[in-house]
This record gives structure tokens, C-alpha cells and sequence, in this order.
């Protein structure tokens, strides 16, 4: 499938969610006053939707790669402070006489958003990997004459696909024939 908008790209979207979700999270009194964890936390997450954006809106893919390379290291970044902030507050319920609910409830909170940065990052780098084996360098280079002669090689290639399949079932039946010839009482 083929985008033309970075909004519809399911891991765009999946990040805007990852950001919604990291901005409710901060918002929770425990976390609050670990300010500078929560800026940086912020930062990051906002990172990995805004840097799909920046590298869709670019040029070529070497251009997009950089940037997806970039959102999937603030998808890391994410997880790694949420991981911090999980321990911290571990901790901080673990000194209290009676477990507290909203430290319970965040920590499940933390858990999801955890998830979600790692779906992330599983989507990045599939997309990555599909970028990489692709030979089209980019929107800016594909114009009619390069479009037609990469969809001309493509259908070419299936076609030869389709002959060795073709040739390759004629042996398998030609195999069996001669098999089945040699297993007749004489």
C-alpha cells in the first residue's frame, strides 16, 4: 500500500497515540515531581511521530531511513525512561506500609505505554528492512520513465517467477511419470 499523507500511516498514528499516552502519564502526581524525567520523557515520545513526519516529508529514502532510524531510537529513549520511572516507583511503593493504588495504577499505565513504544519500534523496523530492500531512492527520483520501467522489471521478474514454477511442475510430473512406469508389473 502506498501513502501519500504521513497521518495515514499506521505508525504514525501509533506513535501519536504513544505520545497522547506518555502526556496522560506525566500528569500523575508521582511522576511530577520528577520534572526533568518527564520533560526528557515528553521530548522523546514526541520524537517518534515527529521524526516519521520530517523523514516522510523528505526527499528521498536514504532521507527517510535517517529519520526512521532517529524515530526508532526516541521509541528506545521512551522505554528506557519508562523502565527507570517503573523501578523508581517500585521503590517508592515498596517503602510505604500499604501499597498505594495510584502507584498500582501507574505502573499499569507504564506497562501499556511501554508496549506501545515497543510496537513502535517493531513497525520501524519493519519498515526499515522493506526500505532497504527496495531499489526506488526516493518520490524526487521516481518520475514516469523510472516508475514504468521498475513496474516493467517487476512484472517481468514475476513473469520468469511464473516460468520456472511452470518448468519446475513439467520435471515434477516428467519424475513421477517415469516412476510410476518403472513400478508396472511387466
Amino acid at each position: 500500500m502506498t501513502y501519500k499523507r504521513f497521518e495515514d500511516l499506521p505508525v504514525w498514528q501509533a506513535a501519536m497515540r504513544l505520545a497522547e499516552d506518555v502526556h496522560s502519564l506525566i500528569r500523575h502526581r508521582p511522576l511530577r515531581a520528577l520534572r526533568a524525567l518527564c520533560d526528557q520523557l515528553q521530548r522523546a515520545a514526541l520524537s517518534v511521530s515527529n521524526n516519521i513526519a520530517e523523514g516522510f516529508e523528505r526527499g528521498t529514502t536514504a532521507e527517510l531511513l535517517s529519520f526512521l532510524y532517529i524515530a526508532r531510537g526516541s521509541a528506545g529513549e521512551v522505554r528506557s525512561m519508562l523502565i527507570f520511572a517503573d523501578r523508581l516507583l517500585a521503590k517508592q511503593d515498596g517503602a510505604e506500609s500499604q501499597p498505594s493504588l495510584e502507584i498500582s495504577d501507574l505502573k499499569s499505565q507504564i506497562s501499556e505505554t511501554k508496549g506501545l513504544a515497543e510496537s513502535c519500534s517493531r513497525q520501524l523496523r519493519a519498515w526499515v528492512g522493506h526500505l532497504q530492500d527496495s531499489d526506488i531512492e526516493g518520490h524526487r527520483r521516481l518520475n514516469d520513465r523510472t516508475r514504468n520501467t521498475y513496474d516493467a522489471k517487476r512484472r517481468a521478474d514475476a513473469f520468469l517467477r511464473h516460468l520456472q514454477q511452470i518448468r519446475d511442475d513439467a520435471q515434477d510430473a516428467k519424475t513421477l511419470d517415469a516412476e510410476s512406469r518403472e513400478e508396472e508389473p511387466r
